[in-house]
């Protein structure tokens, strides 16, 4: 049987959607539909193939950027937390631009690297870069010295204390990291979308603005938010797996 703590999230959102669609029965504005309008909008949408094809556009860029982004952060992460002299070079510049918004860069990306996909693709990348490398950076410096002095004692090389304690003892972190990174991902991919884009669902959201399509709109706001959830699903299964180890 669920735990009660468990279904009280549920139980809240229910409340909510319940309390919505009542409201709508006494009158809501064009713009604010109430969630069955919702669901059958986007059900009758799941049978067209557009819905598909702009997902699979911003997926085309979302995965990508998050990928790239979150394997950079891990590597110079690591690298920051275990070397004084890398770390006292590239720290300060990540620590001084991260308070940067990035989407404030796709003007630049755009004149560098063009306006197809790539520059898209990157920014979504420098975007997820940042909570990975200071989650990395952080993991990597709270290994407890007393393990790592022990390995060296017992003859262990640098690269197995860094393979067999460091990256252990770091991952718990780097993976809050990644769902963060996953999070921004699609933050990112959709203000990019809204700004220059002819598909992926920041495009849709910003046609149904522009031709007052709400029920398109909020079909794009669904579809985010479940392929958002779904992502973040799979990265907590991810981390059970490969952190079964750990006490609970």
């Amino acid at each position: 049987m669920p735990h009660p703590q468990r279904l009280a999230p549920a139980g809240l959102l229910l409340a909510i959607l319940v309390a919505w669609q009542l409201l709508a029965l006494s009158g809501l504005p064009d713009y604010l539909l109430p969630p069955l309008a919702i669901l059958r909008h986007f059900f009758a949408a799941l049978g067209t193939a557009e819905l598909y094809q702009h997902i699979g556009v911003s997926l085309g860029r979302a995965l990508p950027g998050f990928a790239l982004g979150s394997l950079l952060g891990v590597a110079f992460g690591l690298a920051a937390g275990v070397s004084r002299g890398f770390d006292g070079a590239f720290s300060p510049l990540v620590f001084l631009s991260y308070p940067v918004p990035k989407v404030v860069l796709l003007p630049l990306f755009m004149l560098w690297f063009g306006i197809g996909e790539t520059s898209k693709i990157l920014i979504i990348a420098l975007a997820c870069f940042y909570p990975v490398f200071i989650n990395a950076y952080y993991g990597a410096r709270s290994t407890q010295k007393i393990l790592v002095w022990s390995a060296l004692g017992m003859g262990a090389s640098r690269a197995e204390v860094f393979r067999r304690i460091v990256v252990p003892s770091a991952a718990p972190q780097i993976f809050a990291g990644l769902r963060v990174s996953l999070a921004l991902a699609f933050i990112v991919m959709f203000a990019a979308e809204m700004i220059n884009a002819r598909s992926g669902l920041g495009y849709l959201i910003k046609l149904a603005e522009n031709n007052l399509r709400f029920d398109l709109m909020y079909v794009s706001l669904f579809s985010i938010a479940i392929l958002g959830f779904a992502g973040d699903r799979l990265l907590r299964a991810i981390r059970e797996k490969a952190l079964a180890w750990q006490v609970r």
